[in-house]
């Protein structure tokens, strides 16, 4: 398996972020246009096509949306017991969500430290990945 870092960790499924999510835009545009040119024998028909074609644009969205909160939740218990494992300390409560994210690529060497730097500095995600010198792979995220 190729080695993660910075610049290859995030995860792109291209059947999902680009096939599935062109046949949907294909599908609401396509719908639209046969429900606007719809005659009155075929308006009901062509409304429901409109209507599934929005369901499916909101489900696509909101099957990652839901997936993606639900595993950031688990990142944030996983990296607050590893940061008092590490510590014996509790994880400072001013650090946000998306902060603790960026942290779970630390090394145990390196998090203290950075936690305490992005806490004080305010730092993004994006910037505490930048930071970390011993990158900690994470193969699962979805």
């Amino acid at each position: 398996m190729k080695t993660q870092n910075l610049k290859n960790h995030s995860k792109w499924v291209f059947g999902y972020h680009v096939i599935t999510f062109l046949a949907i835009v294909a599908l609401v545009v396509g719908s639209i246009r046969g429900f606007l040119k719809s005659s009155n024998d075929n308006l009901y028909s062509a409304s429901l096509l409109v209507l599934i074609s929005f369901i499916l644009l909101f489900l696509f969205y909101f099957v990652r949306a839901f997936s993606l909160k639900a595993q950031d939740r688990a990142i944030r218990a996983e990296e607050k017991l590893r940061y008092f494992v590490l510590t014996g300390k509790p994880l400072s409560s001013k650090l946000t969500t998306r902060q603790i994210i960026g942290l779970r690529f630390a090394s145990d060497e390196e998090l203290p430290n950075l936690a305490k730097k992005a806490e004080d500095e305010n730092l993004s995600e994006k910037e505490i990945k930048q930071k970390v010198k011993n990158w900690k792979a994470d193969f699962y995220r979805v």
